[in-house]
């Protein structure tokens, strides 16, 4: 007797794009572009993002002439392809995205067929810092937003990015000790501080426990169920102990802590 085919996987209607988006409804943490009020996804517009274009204007500020446009640009961590989307309009020489969750990767996949990213980029599945280790290239510019919180060893990765880059785009929330008094509810995620080194560079990381956010389909962190969390003057002073020189920072609020968002160049 033959087993009776599993349909549910099988789509009856017309073709759509948000066919597409639907294979993982309900796990989306982005809207789609403006552009496109038809569909549905997530909440967060990340297609629309303008930390982009921040980014964009203050790197050509800096001297890095075009900014994102004709730049081969390594983006660590793309989620689901939001900020790819907006480097991608930008006209860069390439974009090389590494993604370590599987589900967040497909997503990429479904967003880049949906969304018409060009054929200059491309998403690939894996660590962002297993892949940083293994190859020895130097890009124009790397993009590491909403990374360095979701690591236990943070450090390396500005390490890594020093290594592989001129220039970076950094984006992430820090420890910040008057945002944990005011905040009680994201502040009891927080247990112990700890002393680290690495690569030379002293500092203090702060253990932050995912908690309840690792029950969700869409979770979008760390591959642990803590991560360490930096302090915003030791990110720069990393930075600086790498290599990095020249910096344009910004600081705003954000519903899991206080904000850094910087581009730096050697």
């Amino acid at each position: 007797m033959s087993a009776t085919p599993d349909f549910k996987h099988f789509f009856g209607s017309v073709p759509s794009d948000q066919n597409a988006l639907d294979l993982f409804a309900g796990e989306w943490s982005s809207s789609p572009p403006a552009d496109r009020p038809e569909l549905t996804a997530g909440a967060t517009p990340l297609f629309d993002d303008p930390r982009i274009a921040w980014a964009h204007h203050h790197l050509m500020e800096m001297g890095v002439a075009g900014g994102f446009t004709g730049r081969d640009v390594l983006e660590l961590g793309p989620l689901e392809g939001g900020h790819t989307y907006l480097i991608d309009r930008l006209n860069p020489a390439a974009v090389t995205a590494v993604e370590a969750n599987g589900r967040a990767y497909l997503k990429c996949l479904i967003a880049k067929e949906t969304f018409r990213m060009s054929a200059k980029v491309r998403f690939l599945l894996g660590d962002c810092l297993a892949h940083l280790r293994a190859v020895d290239k130097i890009h124009d510019i790397a993009v590491a937003s909403g990374l360095l919180y979701h690591l236990t060893n943070p450090v390396e990765l500005l390490e890594l990015l020093a290594l592989r880059s001129n220039a970076i785009f950094l984006w992430t929330v820090f420890h910040d000790a008057a945002f944990v008094a005011q905040n009680p509810v994201p502040g009891a995620k927080f247990s112990e501080q700890l002393p680290m080194e690495h690569a030379g560079f002293k500092h203090t990381v702060h253990r932050f426990n995912y908690g309840p956010s690792l029950d969700w389909k869409g979770f979008c962190g760390g591959g642990d169920v803590y991560s360490y969390w930096m302090e915003k003057q030791e990110i720069i002073g990393a930075l600086q102990h790498f290599g990095f020189k020249d910096f344009r920072t910004e600081q705003h609020p954000n519903v899991h802590g206080s904000a850094l968002m910087l581009v730096a160049r050697k």
